[in-house]
């Protein structure tokens, strides 16, 4: 599928975008190279190829969801200018 300068004219307008011919030629030269790049792709025999979300079939090593560490909440609230039942309290910043 190859554009043509009047159609690259009209998604100018439509686009309200303001360009010479000089711009209109690049740009029809360059989506022209795109869809040849996307004809030469879809040109490839995908059939028995079944869809990957990634191109490497990588999987994640995770760690059980455990706790790990002990409660300290009270001793580090203790350096708290101020809180309040398990709440650090902060100045209002937007009234």
């Amino acid at each position: 599928m190859a554009l043509e300068l009047a159609q690259i004219h009209r998604l100018a307008h439509l686009a309200r975008l303001h360009i010479t011919e000089v711009e209109a030629a690049d740009v029809s030269q360059k989506l022209n190279s795109i869809f040849g790049l996307i004809d030469q792709m879809q040109a490839v025999n995908t059939q028995g190829v079944s869809p990957t979300a990634h191109a490497q079939d990588l999987v994640l090593r995770l760690r059980p969801d455990v706790v790990t560490e002990r409660d300290q909440r009270d001793h580090f609230q203790q350096n708290a200018p101020a809180s309040e039942e398990g709440y650090y309290l902060v100045p209002k910043v937007i009234e």
